[in-house]
């Protein structure tokens, strides 16, 4: 997964837009609903297309938002549609019909499995996890069962034969650190401006800001300061980081503003469109959407504004 990808040819903006996934043109999400109806047919299953789910006679419902982003994002185009589309009805299907993990693994091998995850408010629904930790305002964290095909978000029910829940988190990020660190970019700009940034295929990329120092130490080789770092996580397959160290925190701050938000936009698995100090563990945010318009706004505290004021004058 790198960095900067490029887009493949594709309608232009000027086609007429898909009224539910507004990424595609209108002839595009026809083609995408055509190929996801194609695709449970081959599996003998007919299903009934709505705008963003497809339900079929048992009354099932099939999500298709997250698929859609799967396929706009993917470098190859539409002529990879098919097999991507597939592979996920595939996939489904063989989840659904598997026996539950929760019956057939033992507990020490779920637990060897488990992985936090940090979820942004979109399609989160708290009814059922009632233990979630909520590091910033729209942000949840959970716990999840990595399976060869499918990542399981355990429930309140699930979690409770498993283990004391504080056992059960230490557990899952213990499994987070020892999990390689798939790619690391360093993105430079103008004005001394650089932040890097942690990308894989891992659902649990993002994540990884939940163990920030073991990701410092391991792309940098280097410490956070007690000032702490700027960080991001547009979607789960992305985390960046600036470890504040001096007045080049400005630069990197303003960058990352626009990163985190185009990053998050018509991404599978998006997470949060803001960036955030992070500073103990605690995350403050530190960007928002402008309060008329599309436009970005830094927005900091007391506390934020002292420490630039200290290192700006420690620049000096």
């Amino acid at each position: 997964m790198g960095l900067f990808r490029r887009r493949p040819k594709r309608d232009g903006r000027d086609a007429p837009r898909d009224p539910e996934f507004a990424y595609f043109s209108a002839d595009e999400g026809a083609r995408f609903r055509a190929l996801v109806r194609e695709a449970f047919a081959e599996q003998g299953i007919e299903v009934l297309l709505h705008a963003d789910v497809v339900s079929d006679n048992a009354g099932r419902r099939f999500g298709l938002a997250n698929l859609a982003a799967v396929l706009h994002n993917d470098d190859r185009g539409p002529r990879a549609w098919p097999e991507l589309v597939r592979r996920h009805v595939g996939m489904v299907l063989r989840t659904m019909d598997a026996p539950s993990a929760l019956e057939t693994l033992s507990t020490e091998q779920i637990r060897s499995q488990l992985y936090p995850r940090i979820l942004g408010a979109e399609g989160f629904d708290p009814e059922n996890f009632e233990y979630a930790r909520s590091p910033a305002p729209g942000l949840h964290e959970i716990i999840a069962l990595d399976l060869p095909e499918s990542v399981m978000m355990l429930t309140d029910d699930a979690l409770a034969p498993l283990g004391d829940l504080p056992y059960l988190r230490e557990q899952s990020l213990y499994n987070l650190r020892g999990l390689p660190i798939e790619g690391h970019e360093t993105v430079k700009g103008d004005g001394g401006m650089r932040f890097e940034v942690v990308l894989g295929d891992s659902f649990y990329t993002a994540s990884r800001v939940l163990t920030l120092e073991s990701v410092v130490r391991e792309t940098t080789g280097e410490q956070l300061t007690a000032d702490g770092a700027l960080v991001a996580m547009p979607f789960r397959h992305q985390l960046a980081f600036h470890v504040i160290r001096d007045a080049g925190v400005i630069p990197a701050l303003n960058a990352m503003a626009s990163f985190a938000a185009s990053g998050f936009v018509d991404t599978p698995g998006a997470v949060s469109p803001y960036v955030y100090w992070w500073r103990s563990g605690t995350l403050t945010q530190l960007s928002d959407r402008e309060e008329e318009g599309d436009g970005l706004r830094i927005v900091v505290g007391e506390e934020f504004q002292a420490l630039l004021q200290r290192l700006v004058g420690d620049g000096n």
